[in-house]
């Protein structure tokens, strides 16, 4: 291997007239000496841990009492022999090694706990998701719930990036004022909440995260005036892309023109979007913004894109991505049902029904491996970003027919930096706190929490043998 004594800071960026685009990390920002004393993998490691939590309203069939019984949402065996096939997980099974499927947890806090509260199950749910915290009853400026495990993540690890956390949305959950039930729509319109008084917007837009990303133009009317000339942002780098390529190796040089590809690509598909949304075609989505394309999958997968990109070049550590909103009756035809998603959440506890609400529970989970393939294929020091990451995918719902919120679906996917081992499906005690495995997850993350929400203990992340409830729960 050929060394010099060049460093390239890792707040190396590649600028343009109203452009700014980081890097990923290139062998050429680690020291030499560190290398010597590291080895080549090691020193460019750093164990930046990353994590993004997915949320998916309405529960899942498989915690109705049938679809339990048919394990329509968790494996049947526990431990590291279980079958996914029968379940909505299968999509998951190229990445098993990378798993930790953890069942029969309940999120008790989104429970109604005063008579005027019954029946707001879905305008509290996802305020309650990342918080574990009961909110408080209210649809004036009165807001409060807790802080989210994102945001504690992004007080410790997101300080060091340019930008602490981002928030993501699919749906339409920029809505103001009162929604049902006495509840403010802010609890239903995001899941990550910066203070107890704070809920953090979710932005929808692709083309939004992709400018914010890469600070493309200095004022809105600068960003219009560049879309209008159809010009790529690398048009714009030009002479800096060339200037740092001299400046690097051979394997860097070759990292450095696989981001920018994949720059490149995304902001293609998001200008394409953009076109076909402006040429007077009929839309699906009506009002939704230019850059929304109408395709569930295709939005999710651009979402997903930006997240991977913004990892790899340590813009931000920590996502929140809300993939839908709670009594949303959007149809998912690519599930193999047509119904609507609301609609067939509520199946009566028809067995037929519940399976058909499993399609579109295995169709929400076949989405997340395309990330994960993703970060798997985006190195990290010595490993990749998927070793280095904790994607938490759930729901604070359980039998939505019923607005339970028992039994509610949850996997992990990553290895945390090497504190999760993967392939390992844990079944918890009657009654335990979703809480206990999200305090394992934080303390994963490297943040030293007592307690969580409603937590009772750490559940063992790593040991088919998940903690016994205690009465609290």
């Amino acid at each position: 291997m050929f060394l010099t004594n060049k460093i390239i800071s890792r707040r190396t960026v590649l600028k343009g007239v109203g452009v700014t685009m980081a890097l990923p990390l290139l062998e050429a920002m680690v020291p030499v000496r560190t290398i010597f004393a590291q080895g080549a993998g090691a020193a460019v490691t750093g164990k930046k841990l990353r994590f993004v939590a997915i949320e998916m309203v309405h529960g899942a069939a498989g915690s109705a009492p049938i679809g339990a019984q048919k394990h329509l949402w968790s494996p049947a065996a526990t431990g590291n022999n279980f079958d996914l096939s029968p379940s909505s997980l299968s999509p998951l099974e190229p990445f098993r090694d990378y798993v930790t499927i953890v069942s029969n947890t309940d999120v008790r806090n989104a429970e109604a706990f005063t008579a005027p509260e019954i029946g707001g199950d879905h305008f509290r749910s996802s305020a309650v998701f990342l918080t574990q915290s009961h909110c408080k009853q209210t649809q004036g400026s009165d807001l409060h719930a807790g802080i989210s495990l994102d945001q504690l993540f992004a007080k410790k690890h997101g300080q060091d990036t340019p930008i602490p956390s981002m928030q993501l949305c699919i749906e339409n959950v920029d809505q103001a004022g009162g929604c049902s039930y006495g509840y403010s729509c802010a609890y239903t319109d995001s899941i990550s909440w910066a203070s107890p008084e704070q809920p953090l917007p979710m932005i929808r837009d692709p083309r939004v995260i992709f400018d914010q990303l890469f600070g493309v133009g200095a004022t809105p009317a600068d960003r219009k005036e560049r879309r209008t000339e159809d010009r790529s942002i690398l048009d714009w780098l030009g002479t800096s892309i060339g200037r740092m390529k001299k400046e690097l190796g051979t394997a860097d040089r070759a990292r450095l023109n696989d981001y920018l590809d994949d720059v490149r690509e995304i902001e293609r598909r998001i200008q394409k979007i953009e076109a076909h949304n402006l040429s007077g075609e009929e839309r699906e989505l009506p009002g939704a913004p230019i850059g929304v394309p109408d395709s569930f999958s295709e939005h999710v997968k651009l979402m997903f894109d930006l997240q991977a990109l913004a990892f790899a070049s340590d813009i931000t550590r920590v996502f929140a991505f809300k993939l839908g909103r709670d009594a949303s009756n959007r149809a998912f035809p690519e599930s193999g049902y047509k119904g609507a998603f609301h609609s067939a959440s509520h199946h009566q506890e028809k067995e037929d029904r519940i399976v058909d609400f499993a399609k579109i529970n295995k169709y929400h989970v076949s989405m997340v491996p395309y990330f994960l393939e993703k970060l798997k294929n985006t190195p990290d020091g010595d490993g990749s970003l998927l070793d280095n990451s904790v994607v938490l995918y759930g729901s604070p719902m359980g039998d939505s027919n019923v607005h339970n919120h028992k039994r509610v679906p949850l996997f992990l996917a990553g290895h945390a930096g090497g504190a999760l081992k993967g392939n390992l499906h844990i079944k918890a005690a009657d009654g335990t706190p979703m809480a206990n495995a999200m305090l394992a997850v934080a303390q994963k993350l490297d943040l030293d929490l007592p307690s969580f929400g409603d937590s009772t203990a750490a559940m063992d992340l790593n040991n088919v043998q998940a903690p016994i409830a205690t009465d609290k729960a």
